[in-house]
């Protein structure tokens, strides 16, 4: 069966990949800086601490539940009202960071789990202590290292963007659904006088970069059969002819266990399939079938005709021109991994440097990692 014709897209990276790397980025350098700083421990890395340290995971574990949590606490059914976006609460009990203690007794009612309260550990402050001052650190070494100006006209242009959609969006990196689709709650906001809180000037610079691609991967979705996870990191990187499984994560910048997700639900729908490479019967190749071909082409002209209605909308042209200042052309190594050298005892000095970053964060309940590491 021939190709589908594939569409012929502009030079560079399109604007939801260079929000993704931004984003990405400055996830990690906080990450690296957390994890040298805070005990811990992993499966695969060792520990830094005694052995009931907490298990490591990402800032975005802060930034989608611990913040909201409060030395008071907060109960089930709040948490992600004021997070507007999921999080793995299961998955920060059995780490280390939070406690869940039982509803009270209500006379009139049975108990909800929805009504237990969440509560931090003792691990858990001390990692919040560790986690709210890291964006302001890593946002200063991006001022040094790109100019003040520069990050002052990315924050204008992310802001000028925001202030413009008329609903209010997490503040937070959502950990992806089932499908890998992106979760959160759109609020559409009051009308005038707007209040203070509506004021995205307010946002650190990784949460101004969260709102807009939230908002750009929401419409997507609404439009594709795929998820811009999926379509942005792993569709985009296959072909015809096949690719090697273990080469996907170098292609895409996202983790093994990542791919292994995206390539269940390709295969289970007939976009990719599977194969042992001719030459080796250990080897795995996957290739994309005829309706895989056509939805990666139409992966491209969505985005096409998306950033043609954004600029119409919004006009995108100087958030482009910021955030190309960081990020590239796609073409030669990003100035992004100017600040990504791991510390010699953290984990991802242990495994291969990723060649690319991803096109939209893989946030996993694993822990909340920007690549699904």
């Amino acid at each position: 069966m021939p190709s589908a014709r594939k569409f012929e897209r502009e030079p560079g990276l399109p604007l939801s990949a260079l929000l993704s790397q931004a984003l990405v980025a400055f996830i990690i350098e906080c990450d690296n800086e957390f994890e040298h700083q805070a005990p811990h421990r992993t499966s695969k890395f060792g520990s830094s601490g005694p052995s009931q340290s907490p298990w490591l995971v990402s800032i975005v574990m802060w930034w989608n539940c611990l913040r909201f949590v409060g030395p008071e606490g907060v109960r089930v059914a709040e948490l992600e009202d004021l997070a507007r976006a999921p999080t793995n609460l299961n998955g920060m009990q059995r780490w280390g960071y939070v406690v869940m203690e039982p509803p009270p007794v209500n006379a009139e009612r049975k108990p909800r789990p929805s009504d237990s309260l969440i509560r931090t550990t003792a691990k858990g402050r001390l990692a919040c202590q560790l986690w709210q001052p890291l964006p302001g650190v890593v946002e200063e070494r991006w001022k040094a290292r790109f100019g003040k100006a520069e990050i002052g006209r990315l924050r204008e242009s992310l802001c000028a963007i925001i202030s413009r959609f008329p609903f209010d969006l997490p503040e937070c990196p959502p950990i992806l659904g089932y499908g890998l689709v992106t979760k959160g709650r759109f609020q559409v906001r009051p009308a005038l006088p707007a209040s203070p809180a509506h004021n995205p000037s307010r946002l650190i610079l990784p949460l101004l970069l969260t709102q807009v691609l939230l908002a750009f991967a929401f419409e997507f979705e609404q439009e594709s059969p795929l998820s811009l996870a999926i379509s942005a990191n792993v569709l985009r990187v296959l072909n015809e002819t096949g690719v090697r499984i273990r080469d996907l994560p170098t292609l895409s910048g996202v983790s093994k266990e990542s791919i292994s997700m995206a390539m269940g639900i390709l295969t289970k729908a007939r976009f990719a399939l599977i194969e042992s490479e001719p030459k080796s019967v250990k080897a795995k190749v996957a290739r994309l079938t005829a309706k895989g071909l056509a939805a990666q082409d139409e992966y491209w002209r969505l985005l096409a005709a998306m950033e043609q209605r954004w600029e119409a909308r919004f006009g995108i042209n100087q958030l482009r021109q910021a955030l190309q200042h960081l990020v590239g052309d796609g073409n030669e190594p990003s100035p992004l991994f100017l600040g990504l050298e791991p510390y010699p005892d953290g984990w991802r000095a242990s495994v291969r440097k990723p060649e690319t970053l991803p096109h939209y964060p893989m946030v996993l309940h694993r822990g909340g990692f920007p690549d699904g590491s």
